[in-house]
């Protein structure tokens, strides 16, 4: 399944990209032809990591050890970037600051400026935020949540006021509907997601979010959680 995107991304960054980037990869030691793919664009790669990973998480924290710039953006190999990335290069300014834009699939947008409360209550498209080098001088994705980590990384993150966060309407994105997360469980997560909006978000936003939670709870067809 890899291999079915993994060109389309590549050319999208190649395309796309009008400044100078490291685009590092690390592939979790794929069978099929994959790598064979990677080899036409090996100029475009600055590091390429194939090898046995303990998941999506476990292969960016691994890639975050090669980071040479200021800013970070995660891709998966199903998702790719749209022509109107590059107008996001301009606002990379402040290097205490997360910068994030909008992510898109089909007729479906993601994005928006986020509170920490909208933060508590779901999760940001990933694949359009822009990580200062320093988050993960203090963070990493955390192994035990094979699906969410990211979540946490975010509320860490939107809780954290060493980093200014900042949103630009900008589309960044297009994001696979259909990836892990959306068919993958996380009941650790789940469970824990209370306690780690208390500890990162603060008293009042959890207490809003608990309340929200109890109300959605009451209806059959909620997905909150």
């Amino acid at each position: 399944m890899l291999s079915t995107y993994i060109e389309t991304c590549l050319k999208s960054i190649i395309e796309n990209v009008k400044t100078t980037y490291q685009l590092i990869i690390v592939d979790g030691l794929s069978a099929d032809n994959t790598l064979s793919l990677i080899s036409k664009y090996e100029e475009h790669v600055d590091t390429l990591i194939s090898e046995k990973d303990h998941g999506i998480y476990d292969a960016m924290n691994k890639a975050v050890t090669y980071i040479k710039g200021k800013w970070v953006l995660f891709l998966g190999a199903d998702d790719r970037l749209l022509p109107t990335f590059n107008q996001m290069e301009n606002f990379l300014i402040e290097e205490n600051t997360i910068y994030y834009g909008n992510g898109k699939n089909k007729n479906h947008l993601l994005g928006g400026a986020f509170t920490k409360y909208q933060v508590a209550k779901k999760n940001l498209c990933h694949q359009c935020i822009f990580y200062p080098k320093a988050v993960f001088n203090k963070y990493q994705y955390s192994l035990s949540y094979p699906v969410f980590a990211d979540y946490l990384l975010n509320i860490q993150c939107w809780g954290d006021n060493d980093f200014k966060k900042v949103y630009k309407n900008v589309d960044i994105t297009y994001y696979n509907m259909e990836g892990f997360s959306s068919y993958a469980e996380d009941k650790l997560f789940r469970q824990d997601k209370p306690k780690l909006v208390k500890q990162y978000l603060g008293n009042i936003v959890y207490i809003r979010y608990m309340i929200r939670k109890f109300k959605e709870s009451k209806k059959a067809d909620s997905k909150f959680f």
